[in-house]
């Protein structure tokens, strides 16, 4: 498993090919890491926490003050499963499992 930070996100690439050539399964909470060959992924939807945050500059600007903006929490979450990564590992995904996937790469 990965943590989010920069320095994972910027060699996911390379983390995600260390796993495979070591046949081990990887999970991160970004679906970026999918994409770059990592198995799994499941994690807050990105795109929905920038714009939730946009909100909030928005309310700020117009005067709100910030200690009496509510704390938010994520609302959505997103698994994603690398599928061409699950056979190299010699994994099988179970159906179930993809037809629960918010994106399957094959």
């Amino acid at each position: 498993m990965t943590i989010e930070d920069p320095l994972t996100f910027n060699h996911r690439n390379r983390i995600a090919d260390f796993a495979v050539g070591q046949q081990l399964p990887s999970l991160s909470g970004m679906s970026e890491f999918v994409a770059a060959g990592g198995l799994m992924s499941y994690g807050s939807n990105q795109a929905d926490l920038l714009h939730r945050a946009a909100g909030y500059v928005d309310k700020i600007l117009k005067g709100a003050k910030p200690a009496d903006l509510p704390v938010q929490q994520p609302s959505k979450f997103e698994l994603a499963i690398n599928l061409k990564t699950a056979k190299a590992l010699g994994i099988t995904i179970p159906p179930s499992l993809r037809a629960t996937a918010d994106e399957v790469l094959e």
